[in-house]
């Protein structure tokens, strides 16, 4: 079975939930949800929550840094 949620290919933003899962956030990010981990340990995961061991994505701020074509960088390492 493949990591990526039941999502489909064209995902419409507005049915997404306020917060997204790993796996909602890895089918908008069009990657797996064993990829979203260590971004989020990275903090290149902008609108991340943590609930307890949890992953959780605010919808808006994930979209907003994709519509603005930038991700977040972890302090100190800008270009």
């Amino acid at each position: 079975m493949s990591e990526r949620s039941n999502l489909p290919a064209v995902i419409d933003p507005a049915t997404l939930p306020y917060l997204l899962t790993a796996g909602e956030a890895a089918a908008l990010l069009r990657t797996t949800q064993k990829a979203i981990y260590p971004r989020a340990e990275r903090g290149l995961l902008p609108g991340l929550v943590r609930d307890g061991r949890r992953v959780l994505v605010r919808r808006d701020e994930l979209l907003r840094s994709l519509s603005e074509g930038r991700a977040t960088s972890p302090e100190g390492h800008r270009r």
